[in-house]
């Protein structure tokens, strides 16, 4: 049974085309992953099939009473609510349910025989259904997916306002898996979780009996979740059936076969306007080369898709720092309240350090406080001179209306706008990306614009917060690489095991100095 249907849907953003005559299908219970570079579309397509853009053209028809459950990279939460009501709020047709209950209950007081048969009835079905949807158990279910993701440790009584970006990405995973929608539409669901909530999260979808669209670059994650592959790529759309592994070799079969008849063909054209050309003025042979100027004409050309510009990171080493890049003596970190125990920790010129461990437990807080971002609560850090210090931050400021050319033009003042534009496209952005305003680019194409910055400075420490958030496949094996070559020293906070193996020499696990109850 088809959940949704989309037909012919063609979109774009000014003359950019996003998508040309895409058709799409979800089955019951399918577990898809959709894929594809940064800014091909994908989270568009995902504000399309929900209503919250119009599409220029094209159909989207869902079934009747589908419920749909959507997790947005930029979704807001409410002022002033607890996580514990945001929570709660999976439930609230629940609730409106028992209170409605609870009014026939009332009314049964003054009722007449028949109509208190009548009220029976539907208090009777009230319950049945309640109890179907484990209502009375609610409190139970809601600390059950606080605990698997985190959330206990932050405290379901702390206001949501007062959290990070991926303290929020979680509540609202949490409040979407409670709502047990008919379909999930999940956009970068890992992108702030730690391993440990990431393997809690794979465990839920590989079991999940309803169906998912899943956009992630994780491909660990997405081999293990996944059975359909729906490939986004120059404005189409073309659906797999498999894992991601297995997409990757058809893919590479398909465009193989393509490349070999587009040569042919090619071939085929050269000969046949040679022919025309050498024999359309002669009598003699002027039919022979009108028939094959028709071949010519009716020829259905085959047209290979553009390369995308593959991105190239190469950070530019800056003058040898000292020994020691930092050290710290007795330092609490925190806000407030103290994240950690008293730290005494070094590190020396050379080393790449992985920090790792569950969300909220102070890794960003550290690299912050390290760099003087943020006064610690006590102890104190010193720093080793001669450091040239390139930061990469989680998230990027929501509104920025700045374009990227200008953005890049503000750290760079000195550069010719042609070395600010081979600036951006050496990132792998395309002329069109470089002429928008960061803020509607997605968040891989805004993690590029960061990258940008950093790798256009001469550095010799990298104090890099999860840089692979949002990053497409291709970008995050060339970062990778570009890290392995750079000769400084590198702190890097990240959850994927397969990105920072290859990278680092040690790796501080931060659950050992946190305060928090882990």
């Amino acid at each position: 049974m088809s959940i949704l249907n989309v037909e012919h849907l063609t979109h774009g953003f000014g003359d950019r085309a996003i998508f040309e005559d895409v058709s799409f299908r979800l089955l019951k219970g399918e577990h898809i992953g959709l894929v594809g570079a940064n800014g091909e579309g994908k989270s568009t397509f995902l504000n399309i099939v929900t209503g919250k853009l119009q599409p220029d053209e094209g159909k989207i028809e869902w079934a009747k009473n589908v419920r749909v459950g959507y997790l947005d990279q930029h979704t807001v939460l409410e002022k002033g609510m607890p996580i514990r009501d945001v929570l709660n709020n999976a439930f609230a047709y629940l609730f409106e349910m028992e209170a409605e209950m609870n009014r026939m209950f009332e009314q049964m007081g003054e009722a007449s025989p028949e109509e208190m048969e009548r009220l029976l009835e539907e208090t009777g079905t009230y319950q049945d259904l309640l109890e179907q949807h484990d209502f009375y158990i609610i409190d139970a279910k809601v600390e059950e997916v606080a605990r698997a993701l985190g959330l206990l440790d932050i405290g379901l009584d702390r206001d949501v306002t007062d959290l990070s970006g991926g303290q929020r990405t979680k509540v609202l995973l949490a409040k979407l898996l409670l709502e047990k929608p008919d379909i999930l539409l999940l956009d970068e669901p890992t992108n702030y979780l730690d391993e440990e909530h990431i393997a809690w999260l794979k465990r839920y979808l590989i079991d999940y009996e309803n169906a998912f669209v899943l956009i992630s670059h994780d491909i660990p994650f997405l081999n293990e979740v996944i059975n359909i592959i729906y490939h986004m790529e120059n404005q189409e759309l073309n659906r797999y059936v498999g894992d991601y592994d297995h997409f990757q070799e058809v893919y590479a079969v398909k465009k193989a076969q393509l490349e070999a008849a587009y040569k042919r063909q090619q071939q085929e054209i050269s000969e046949l306007k040679d022919f025309v050309a050498r024999n359309k003025a002669r009598v003699s042979t002027r039919n022979m080369a009108m028939s094959r100027q028709k071949k010519l004409d009716k020829m259905d050309v085959i047209e290979l898709a553009a390369e995308r510009p593959k991105p190239e990171f190469n950070f530019k080493l800056g003058r040898t720092p000292s020994k020691y890049i930092f050290e710290t003596k007795d330092l609490v970190i925190g806000y407030d309240e103290p994240l950690s125990k008293p730290l005494t920790l070094s590190m020396e010129r050379g080393s790449k350090i992985a920090l790792v461990g569950a969300n909220g437990i102070g890794k960003t807080t550290l690299l912050k406080s390290i760099l003087g971002l943020i006064e610690p609560l006590d102890g104190t850090v010193e720093l080793g001179e001669n450091l040239l210090i390139g930061y990469f931050e989680q998230e990027a400021a929501p509104d920025n209306k700045t374009t990227c050319i200008e953005e890049i033009w503000k750290e760079f003042p000195s550069y010719t706008q042609y070395e600010v534009r081979s600036a951006l496209a050496k990132c792998g952005l395309t002329t069109k990306h470089i002429e928008s305003q960061v803020r509607v680019l997605s968040g891989g194409e805004q993690a590029k614009v960061r990258l940008c910055k950093l790798i256009n400075k001469e550095t010799n420490i990298l104090l890099l917060d999860e840089p692979t958030n949002h990053l497409d496949v291709d970008a995050k094996e060339e970062l990778k690489r570009a890290l392995q070559e750079y000769n400084g020293s590198v702190l890097l906070i990240c959850h994927e095991p397969e990105f920072y193996r290859d990278v680092v020499n040690e790796v501080w696990d931060c659950t050992k100095w946190t305060t928090k109850v882990i």
